[in-house]
């Protein structure tokens, strides 16, 4: 990102691209709520209040996300599906989660249904987002992945089994933490947009600890919050 373009991306902000680029990773990275980024800034001497830390992740969430989605490398081709309920204002939905093999979330969708047609909605937006179909779906053995990936994907392997699709299932896990430190979400369209941010930086700092030295994780990691600086402007306004 050049100079100019993070200038123009905080023009009209008081305070520096640092501080705003923190609160907004903070506030995504951590189940943390706008009080306590608040609070985590005031103990290093900023005083910003946590209306200004809201308004900040939903000026910039998605837009980093977006920017963090076009560097991560492409998906691998096996693909792991799954839905989970969520309650909002007494409501029942379903979130709809697929990541790769690696544990990379592909993409969300909240929907108020949990038959074929959200599931064609699901497979339809990965396509898509992907351009190209996986080598193998994965999924638990819901009937309606099966109708879906007929009419969408026809080709691709399908593997339906509860304990093979683990990784999926471990992905809502942070997703519920959040809801919980969020007092459960306020509607549907503010859980879709949290989570699409959520996930994807979520992704930027997926750094596997296993089969790796620490020398090597501390690296993983230091490349991590390179690519933050470049994607959130600090580095160009720097």
């Amino acid at each position: 990102m050049s100079s100019s373009a993070a200038k123009s991306l905080y023009a009209g902000y008081r305070f520096p691209a640092e501080v705003i680029s923190h609160a907004v990773w903070l506030y995504f990275r951590f189940p943390l709520s706008p009080r306590m980024v608040e609070e985590m800034l005031a103990v290093r001497g900023i005083v910003v209040s946590h209306e200004s830390v809201r308004q900040w992740a939903l000026k910039f969430g998605q837009e980093f996300a977006n920017r963090i989605r076009q560097r991560l490398p492409q998906a691998k081709n096996k693909w792991h599906l799954d839905e989970v309920a969520i309650k909002i204002a007494g409501v029942q939905h379903w979130l709809w989660r697929a990541v790769d093999q690696t544990g990379m979330v592909l993409d969300v969708l909240l929907q108020s249904r949990r038959d074929k047609r959200a599931a064609k909605r699901l497979l339809r937006k990965l396509l898509k987002r992907q351009c190209r179909a996986p080598r193998v779906m994965i999924t638990d053995k819901l009937p309606n992945y099966g109708a879906a990936k007929r009419e969408v994907m026809s080709g691709v392997e399908h593997r339906r089994h509860k304990g093979l699709n683990n990784r999926a299932e471990n992905s809502h896990q942070p997703t519920r933490r959040r809801e919980r430190q969020m007092k459960r979400f306020n509607s549907p369209r503010q859980a879709q947009r949290f989570l699409s941010a959520h996930d994807q930086i979520a992704n930027l700092f997926h750094l596997r600890r296993d089969h790796v030295t620490a020398r090597e994780h501390r690296a993983a990691r230091a490349r991590a919050f390179e690519a933050w600086a470049n994607i959130s402007g600090i580095a160009a306004a720097a």
